[in-house]
Formats: structure tokens, C-alpha cells, sequence
């Protein structure tokens, strides 16, 4: 008679139950309800390789970046923060100073954009692209009041006294202020070029 307490043999044509705990063969091991964390690692057990971390979890020793500081060597940064413009090089700081004032030949725009981007990149550049957009803003104040002193003369002279000589003369000095900007402006980059800083002889300092 056999034992009843002894386990019968396996039949090989009946499948064979893995443990309790395990999925079959090709199938997912069971997620956790939404809402509740995994279980953790057993003690002694390796963490998942790299690239296979699960969303949301961080590794061993890693810190979160700050808010406001700018990403570490091989990461992304995060949506919002944009990294600080870089200060210029010694020579990128002489050359923008320097076509701050070579810029004054056109208007008064390449100083202003000059002055706009690169003021906190470095010292030099700002300090010629204010000297020479505060140039600039004098030159207009004076290009205007000297049109109009030469409108008021032109016009005394010719209906008052008849001299269209003396008129002409008024509309070519009409030319002096755009000549005197042109030379001041190409003596201020030609100086700046060379590593020393320039000063117009006349020049109303607006921006500080």
C-alpha cells in the first residue's frame, strides 16, 4: 500500500504550474495598482542597468537640478531655464567696441543693438557702445537745432536781402554735422581698434 502522505509522482503530459509569485512564460509580470509604488529592492540586489531606470526614479546619490542653474555635463535642460548668455572674449570685446563706433556712419541703430546685447558681456563694449550711443543721440539734438538755425537764416537772407549766393553757402553748411560725425566716429573705431578707449569732444551723456 503506498503512503498517503507522500506527494504523487508529476505526470509529463499534464503542463507544468510555475511557483506562486511567477508569471508563464511570455507573459508581463503583474504592475502594481495606479497610485501605489513599486515594491522595493531587496537588500544586496543591483540596480537596474542603465538606461532602464522606471519614470519618476532617481538613482542612488543624484540630486535634482536646482531651478536656475544650468545643466551638468550631459544633460538636458529643463523646459523653462535658459542658460546665461557667455561673456565675450578680450578680442570679441574690442571688435564689438570697436564697430559700435564705426556703426555711427549709418545711424544711430548699430550702437543701440550693440549696446542692448552684448552690455553684460563684457566691460569694454559697453562702455565705448554707451560712449558712442550717447554720440549718437547728441549728434540728432544738435543735427536738428543746426537745421533749424540754417531754415531761419536761408530764409532771412533770401527774401530780405536777395542773396542766393549767401544761400547757397547756408545749404552747404547744412553738411557739417553728418561730416563731423563721419570723422569723429571713424577716429573713435580706428582707437578703440588699437585697445584704448575714446571720447568725443562734445557729448551729452544721457545713459549712465
Amino acid at each position: 500500500m503506498s503512503d498517503p502522505n507522500t506527494t504523487p509522482p508529476a505526470d509529463p503530459n499534464q503542463p507544468q504550474q510555475p511557483p506562486q509569485g511567477q508569471p508563464l512564460h511570455g507573459q508581463q509580470p503583474p504592475q502594481p495598482p495606479y497610485g501605489q509604488q513599486p515594491p522595493q529592492q531587496p537588500y544586496g540586489q543591483q540596480p537596474p542597468p542603465y538606461g532602464q531606470q522606471q519614470y519618476g526614479q532617481q538613482q542612488y546619490g543624484q540630486q535634482p537640478p536646482q531651478y536656475g542653474q544650468p545643466p551638468q555635463y550631459g544633460q538636458q535642460p529643463q523646459y523653462g531655464q535658459h542658460p546665461g548668455a557667455q561673456p565675450l572674449s578680450p578680442q570679441e570685446d574690442k571688435m564689438w567696441a570697436m564697430w559700435s563706433h564705426f556703426g555711427g556712419v549709418l545711424s544711430f541703430i548699430p550702437s543701440l543693438i550693440i549696446f542692448l546685447i552684448f552690455k553684460d558681456r563684457g566691460p569694454f563694449v559697453r562702455q565705448e557702445s554707451k560712449e558712442a550711443l550717447n554720440w549718437q543721440i547728441t549728434w540728432i539734438i544738435i543735427s536738428i537745432i543746426w537745421s533749424i538755425v540754417l531754415s531761419v537764416l536761408t530764409a532771412v537772407v533770401v527774401f530780405g536781402a536777395g542773396g542766393f549766393g549767401v544761400a547757397s553757402l547756408l545749404s552747404f553748411l547744412g553738411w557739417l554735422p553728418y561730416l563731423a560725425n563721419l570723422v569723429f566716429s571713424i577716429i573713435g573705431g580706428v582707437k578703440v581698434n588699437s585697445g584704448q578707449p575714446y571720447r568725443y569732444p562734445v557729448n551729452f551723456r544721457f545713459i549712465k
